[in-house]
């Protein structure tokens, strides 16, 4: 190990690439610090000592899904009873109500939706990242109305939404039926800013066999994100790991990423922003006998995650899944990205039943600044955030935006860092 970790220091410092064998050799070896200081040359090479965190609102407009995934615990059915259910009404912590039925499933009205937008909008957010699940009777204008209702009421906050698995799912109810391109066309159109990469789990037949048959596979993910690209919309990717698959196939899911990321960079418009490994959290899902993932698991898979996909620009811990202390650590094993706010999230839990998780900007600011890191606030597409006051503006834009102050968190044991968190499968 200590011969090729040299040979590999030598050529990422000149810029280089490592190899798939090498890929492989790091995913497998006992010295992983070696391994978190060899991501770090290439995420010192790209960042320095800066991380990115951003203001933003994560918004899950239903959890009613048409996929029966073994690791998801946000789904719910929906059947021919749905009129004959009973609902209950709930207020959620940002006093907001939400009707649920018996087994726990709601959807939102284009109007709830809107509405936590532009509370986010008003007190300072820059972004909302919106995802659900694939709602069998919501039609396609559901979500162009989504789009260009948040666009009108708050208009300069980015709408980063919907999952390559959505967008194939309205392509598919669309009427007449549309193609990816004119889908993605059109949200552009209502609003769309770019998409999260969601959806995208383990790209490997076996592991989509077992653990979500039902799903579109990687020749669909890929389908998506490569029209996106080609029409100048950016995006990110994801993987989710700790599951069913093994540590080889979350390399070779790597590998796709990167190959797919060198053909859009030489002739796609857009590219992946961001890389996004997901730790999976077991509890509700079918595969809720599986340990979750350990914070060297969390850590490893990180760094190998910089390490290979080197022409993607950012790795994101996503605080959510890995807890926030262990993303700090990861700001020194290749990551250097902690996502943001967040507020509320619906989709996976990882201790207790709440939605509220959230972590406000001194505290993002205190993980970042202790592990050595200078923080620095982006937009969606990691260009600077400029506040001043309750003003906020992208550097190199003209607009200004102002806002009330932000809203204080509700209480609870925060320490800076993740205690009393309670993240709700997973698409980001």
């Amino acid at each position: 190990m200590a011969q090729l970790a040299t040979d590999i220091r030598e050529r990422l410092l000149a810029g280089g690439s490592i190899t798939a064998d090498e890929a492989y050799a790091l995913a497998d070896t006992r010295d992983v610090h070696t391994l978190g200081e060899l991501a770090n040359v290439v995420r010192e090479r790209l960042h320095g000592r800066v991380a990115y965190y951003n203001v933003n609102r994560h918004i899950n407009y239903t959890n009613y899904c048409v996929l029966r995934c073994k690791f998801c615990s946000f789904y719910r059915p929906y059947g021919r009873d749905m009129g004959e259910r009973e609902r209950s009404v709930q207020t959620v912590g940002d006093g907001s109500a939400i009707a649920f039925d018996g087994e726990g499933g709601y959807e939102l009205s284009v109007h709830e939706v809107i509405a936590r937008a532009k509370d986010a909008y008003d007190h300072g957010a820059t972004e909302v990242h919106v995802v659900g699940g694939l709602h069998p009777k919501l039609p396609f204008e559901y979500y162009l109305d989504l789009c260009s209702g948040i666009r009108d009421a708050c208009p300069h906050m980015h709408v980063k939404a919907f999952t390559a698995i959505e967008i194939i799912h309205f392509s598919r109810i669309a009427r007449p039926r549309l193609s990816i391109a004119e889908v993605l066309t059109k949200l552009r159109e209502a609003g769309l800013g770019s998409m999260p990469g969601g959806g995208a789990e383990i790209f490997d037949d076996r592991v989509h066999d077992e653990a979500f048959k039902t799903k579109v596979g990687e020749a669909e993910w890929f389908e998506v994100h490569r029209t996106a690209h080609e029409l100048g919309i950016f995006t990110n990717a994801t993987m989710l790991y700790g599951h069913v698959e093994t540590p080889l196939e979350r390399v070779k899911h790597l590998l796709k990423l990167r190959e797919h990321q060198a053909e859009s960079l030489r002739s796609r418009r857009a590219h992946f922003n961001c890389v996004i490994p997901l730790s999976f959290i077991p509890d509700g899902s079918a595969l809720a006998d599986i340990p979750t993932p350990t914070g060297l698991t969390d850590l490893r898979t990180l760094a190998l995650s910089r390490l290979v996909c080197d022409n993607v620009p950012h790795i994101k811990a996503f605080w959510i899944m890995q807890s926030a202390k262990l993303a700090q650590v990861s700001l020194n094993w290749g990551v250097d990205d902690l996502d943001g706010t967040v507020v509320y999230y619906d989709i996976t839990k990882r201790e207790g039943d709440g939605t509220h998780q959230e972590l406000t900007v001194d505290q993002l600011k205190r993980l970042i600044r202790e592990a050595g890191c200078t923080p620095v606030e982006r937009d969606t597409l990691y260009r600077r955030v400029l506040r001043s006051g309750n003003t906020w503006r992208v550097e190199g834009e003209d607009w200004e935006v102002t806002h009330e102050p932000p809203q204080a968190p509700t209480p609870r044991s925060h320490d800076g860092a993740s205690a009393g968190f309670v993240p709700l499968t997973v698409e980001v």
